[in-house]
């Protein structure tokens, strides 16, 4: 499958010195889901259809992603940057030392976190839907739905979502979300400033410098 970036803009990054690295459905999808998860964390509790819609806007891009990954141009397909557990902790002691090398895609570290958020982010997905409908807790698992089976460790609120050990999942997994984009933004911060280039700025425009000797692209 060829790369969706337009002749047009390849040529001008590469007269400015840049390379076209993120394509538009990437851009969209990391910014789409960076407000609907904002927008599903200041409403939560307090304005309920727009905290769900929020929720299913987090579940429709996150059931994209996995597809894109597959299919999409050459940097946002997990073949190219997820590594394993040895090359990501050999990356993550670069880091301790100071020498880690410049990825003009995501370095292990990242595609490490992305998969972590992905994770995390579906999990809180689906527990919020489970949350919005007492029959859909029957549709867990036999060895999972027994837990919220008794009727003294959960009640329905007014709106028939369930209170208790689920919705104490649900808002430890959307805590963990917020832990782990804290640690995203720190990390994008310090390899924008290890490699001086401005990674949040590359993922608006698309691109980023050219690779040089001894970056991998």
């Amino acid at each position: 499958m060829t790369d969706a970036t337009a002749p047009d803009a390849r040529t001008d990054a590469a007269a400015a010195g840049t390379v076209r690295v993120w394509d538009p459905l990437i851009r969209v999808f990391h910014w789409g889901l960076v407000a609907a998860v904002a927008t599903a964390w200041l409403t939560a509790d307090e304005i309920q259809p727009v905290h769900e819609f929020a929720g299913y806007a987090v579940a429709g891009l996150l059931a994209l992603r996995p597809i894109w990954g597959l299919v999409g141009s050459r940097y946002a397909r997990f073949g190219q940057f997820l590594k394993g557990p040895r090359e990501t902790l050999a990356y993550l002691g670069d880091i301790t030392r100071g020498r880690e090398r410049r990825y003009l895609g995501h370095n292990p570290a990242g595609a490490a976190m992305i998969v972590a958020l992905l994770v995390t982010l579906s999990g809180t997905a689906f527990t919020g839907w489970l949350m919005e409908d007492e029959a859909r807790v029957a549709m867990l698992p036999a060895l999972v739905a027994p837990a919220w089976a008794d009727d003294d460790r959960h009640e329905y609120g007014e709106r028939g979502e369930v209170e208790g050990p689920l919705k104490e999942i649900h808002e430890t997994l959307a805590n963990l979300v917020l832990l782990l984009a804290a640690l995203h933004v720190a990390g994008v911060g310090l390899a924008s400033l290890r490699h001086h280039e401005n990674l949040a700025r590359a993922m608006v425009t698309g691109d980023k410098r050219r690779p040089e000797p001894g970056d991998i692209a």
